[in-house]
């Protein structure tokens, strides 16, 4: 045993099918000894994901082995975190969980590692509704295995505390007109869309809280002019009076199932 060396790439873990591929009757499921802890997921941050890209989140934990086990065999025994909501670990494995692309681990000693590696979320895949925008637990799945190579036991636990998914938001904004003589109307539109994991397509965000902001010519911070609310079909409108050169953004601070966004900037010319 050598402290702290590396034991190796664990393999992609490829859909709840493997999990659910080694899933003993319930008659013969044992507890396997192992323990999984101090996971945290991304960092403890909210995870937001779009419509398309691939989303491979940060995870870490520890792994300590029973009596009669060791890090030194890691084909005897596998062990790892993943994602679901639903009323118990075991359930939410076998249906539409959130698991382990790939993770390395280290070893501690004869019978501890710790473990880093990344979720893998692909939302055309892995996220088929929009209340999958919610709070997922954080599940823990164990397993020990025979000499001969089939299962031995394998159990499900569910670790402490819970990680939040979110829809990925946009914002755009156009300010004009483009010059205009100080002390005329300026009119600030935009859109507030997020994605849409049934559509795969962003949508209108209706009825939510849009900041209109400004930064004068030379200057390096945003300051709130006012709040605006997006319309049904999430679009932005507001007017302004103009008083000086400079730039224009919406910012959106985010809900609980959808993330924070800002636009790009408008720079308008005020002669």
């Amino acid at each position: 045993m050598n402290p702290g060396r590396q034991t190796g790439v664990v393999a992609a873990i490829v859909g709840a099918a493997a999990l659910s591929v080694l899933t003993v009757p319930e008659a013969q499921a044992a507890t396997t000894g192992i323990t999984v802890s101090n996971v945290v997921v991304n960092k403890g941050l909210p995870i937001v994901v779009g419509t398309s890209d691939e989303k491979e989140p940060p995870v870490t934990f520890s792994i300590t082995l029973p009596s009669g086990y060791s890090t030194d065999d890691p084909f005897d025994w596998d062990a790892h975190p993943f994602l679901y909501h639903g009323t118990s670990a075991a359930a939410g494995a076998d249906d539409g969980g959130l698991y382990m692309g790939s993770y390395t681990c280290y070893e501690e000693s004869a019978r501890k590692e710790t473990c880093k590696g990344e979720l893998y979320i692909d939302p055309r895949y892995d996220l088929d509704s929009n209340g999958d925008a919610t709070t997922w637990k954080i599940g823990l799945a164990m397993r020990l295995f025979k000499s001969s190579g089939s299962l031995k036991a394998e159990e499900y636990k569910t670790a402490p505390g819970t990680v939040s998914v979110r829809r990925w938001a946009k914002a755009t904004v156009n300010a004009s007109p483009e010059p205009v003589a100080k002390g005329r109307t300026i009119t600030v539109t935009g859109s507030l869309t997020r994605a849409d994991w049934v559509k795969h397509s962003y949508t209108g965000y209706a009825a939510q809280s849009a900041k209109l902001q400004f930064r004068p010519k030379g200057g390096s911070t945003y300051s709130t002019v006012k709040t605006v609310k997006s319309g049904s079909t999430g679009a932005l409108r507001t007017t302004v009076t103009a008083n000086a050169d400079g730039y224009w953004r919406w910012s959106f601070g985010g809900t609980s199932t959808t993330g924070t966004a800002t636009s790009t900037s408008d720079f308008v010319d005020v002669t």
